[in-house]
């Protein structure tokens, strides 16, 4: 016999145990090694258990992760103390909640992580190499896990699986009798990851947050194919988000807007240079479209970024802003096409990818030859009702090309295949809503209906409310599974771990005592209006009195909550974020709006 120690699933639970002589042998089918992550009782091997298939794309096989299992390789718990037993079951757990709130993609064949024309571009060699070698190393999510396989000193490559965290979907499509596939893929970067109020912004390296590579794919095969679409055409055209590339940051206190700080403008421009540098390297000149408001609290945001940019001084970068809350104000939805006809040359200029597969040698027809690079505050929301307008233009240029749409017919006009293509892109605001906020993303009825309803505007409500419950209040621990498993944190690298839980936390008794007050309060008021007589005051100016005391309670405990927001809502224990007194509230906007001169010299830049 020996000794073991096993993931308990039913309970989620590390023990110590020996197996059971009908548990010691058992099969498990695994379709895919994810990786292996140290911990302190050692190694664990995380497989894909459950697999299912969405779609192909040239006969190869597109799957989603249904189930995954976290194994752990270590031989016992024996060496570990209480408190690094209870700190290896916080990890085990941040690795599930990761693995099981996101969506994973990967096929065994073709490369997920790179658009039709950057996989089209690579030599003879490249296109020899294996899988994980080919990827794109911002978009294979597991790259941290998959480092152990990746280093090892012989040749493991037929184990290493690049996933891609994002969304796919495929859908059949039928316009003039002609069939043809359309696809949409969002590839999440990697860099920079997070939650909503916890990932803002750019880092030195100049990778930003909530960074989005979204790729709009229509495989035909001909007027006269009807059964499975090969794809010997492909159609692509490639669309970035990603969070205003300057030092910036909001201060999560419990107010429903958390406080904007905006860092320093040359640390800004340094860092927003080898962003750019790196799209204009992988994606060609830069079409920046700037969503956010002109006015109130977004002003600073759109001042820094016009400034950044102006600064850059890149012909390269082409930059406008378009205020959507105030276009499109008043359920004028329609007002979007203005932006549309304001890019409508640079689009053109643009072009899109055309492949076609029909010979053993893809032979590339077309390229596209800069990209758009959309933003708002979240990059969600608004963006993603810019991105599928942008996408839809481009989709009728397109199928006009293959002979799909006759010259003077637009997608708009075919309404079987709008309510497919709305649904898939309304589909894709929710899956990238989902991982950075919390929630599905908001105005997603416009995008499924072509209009904007009052079901939908309070469906956006609700999904504010659990957001700003989310982001307050359980993101400190989603924040912690993305930097677990992405290697932000890693348990050796961390001298303090052997001395103190980075899970405990210490807050004021005051801090502690407050949310049970306010309970407690509530629930007097809420019993005191439900049965007057209860409390046994025989006036109704007693009545009243007590009424108001207990009101005073609440209005005295959410004072203090407010007053003290940062104490009680939820940070990040891992990796933890700089202190809001390092970074410097920015003083050079007026309130119209302008921007003030630069404050260094050229050598400075």
């Amino acid at each position: 016999m020996y000794k073991e120690f096993k993931l308990r699933k039913k309970r989620n639970k590390i023990i110590e145990t020996i197996p059971a002589t009908n548990e010691q042998e058992s099969a498990l089918t695994v379709y895919g090694l994810m990786g292996f992550i140290k911990l302190w009782a050692g190694d664990y091997m995380i497989v894909i258990t459950k697999r299912e298939k969405i779609g192909t794309i040239r006969n190869k096989s597109i799957y989603r992760v249904a189930a995954f299992q976290i194994l752990p390789l270590a031989s016992n718990l024996s060496g570990l103390n209480e408190d690094q037993r209870a700190q290896e079951q916080s990890f085990v757990d941040l690795l599930e909640a990761h693995l099981k709130n996101n969506t994973f993609y990967y096929s065994y064949e073709y490369d997920l992580t790179q658009s039709v024309q950057r996989r089209n571009q690579f030599g003879p060699d490249m296109a020899s190499e294996p899988l994980y070698k080919r990827a794109d190393e911002r978009f294979f999510w597991n790259r941290f896990v998959s480092s152990k396989l990746i280093d090892a000193k012989f040749d493991v490559s037929n184990f290493i699986l690049p996933v891609m965290q994002g969304f796919v979907e495929f859908n059949n499509c039928q316009i003039n009798d002609k069939n043809f596939v359309m696809a949409l893929i969002s590839r999440r970067s990697r860099h920079r990851p997070g939650t909503r109020y916890f990932s803002r912004g750019i880092d030195a390296e100049g990778h930003v947050s909530n960074f989005v590579e979204t790729e709009q794919l229509v495989l035909y095969d001909g007027p006269g194919k009807t059964q499975l679409i090969e794809g010997k055409v492909e159609l692509s055209y490639v669309q970035t988000r990603g969070s205003i590339p300057v030092f910036w940051t909001q201060v999560i206190n419990l107010k429903y807007t958390p406080r904007l700080w905006i860092g320093e403008n040359r640390k800004s421009l340094a860092a927003a240079r080898a962003h750019f540098d790196e799209q204009i390297r992988v994606y060609g000149p830069q079409i920046l479209v700037n969503l956010i408001n002109k006015k109130g609290y977004e002003l600073p945001m759109g001042q820094a970024y016009a400034r950044t940019v102006e600064q850059l001084n890149d012909p390269r970068i082409y930059y406008t802003h378009f205020d959507f809350h105030s276009e499109c104000s008043k359920m004028r939805w329609h007002r979007i096409q203005l932006l549309v006809d304001q890019l409508k040359d640079k689009l053109v200029e643009q072009g899109y990818t055309y492949v076609d597969n029909t010979d053993a040698t893809p032979v590339t027809k077309k390229i596209q030859t800069s990209v758009v690079r959309s933003n708002c505050m979240d990059c969600l929301d608004r963006t993603n009702v810019v991105q599928s307008t942008l996408a839809r233009w481009v989709l009728t240029e397109q199928l006009r090309q293959v002979g799909i749409l006759e010259p003077n017919q637009k997608v708009e006009d075919q309404e079987s295949f709008m309510t497919s293509y709305r649904n898939t892109w309304a589909d894709n605001a929710d899956g990238v809503s989902c991982v950075y906020s919390g929630t599905g993303a908001l105005k997603t009825d416009f995008t499924r209906t072509g209009q904007r309803t009052k079901a939908g505007a309070l469906q956006d409500l609700s999904n504010s409310i659990t957001r700003y419950v989310k982001n307050n209040f359980l993101d400190g621990t989603r924040q912690d599974s993305f930097d677990l498993f992405l290697g932000r944190y890693k348990l050796e690298s961390d001298q303090l771990a052997t001395t103190r839980n980075p899970f405990k936390e210490e807050k004021p008794l005051r801090v502690r005592v407050v949310p049970y007050i306010l309970l407690f309060a509530l629930f007097m008021l809420s019993l005191n209006i439900a049965r007057p007589g209860y409390s046994g005051f025989n006036t109704f100016s007693s009545y009243i009195l007590l009424l108001l005391f207990w009101v005073s309670v609440l209005i005295a405990g959410v004072r203090f909550a407010l007053q003290h927001g940062d104490q009680f809502v939820q940070w990040p224990h891992l990796v933890k974020l700089p202190p809001t007194d390092e970074i410097a509230e920015h003083s050079d906007f007026t309130e119209k709006g302008k921007m003030s001169a630069p404050e260094f010299s050229k050598e400075q830049l």
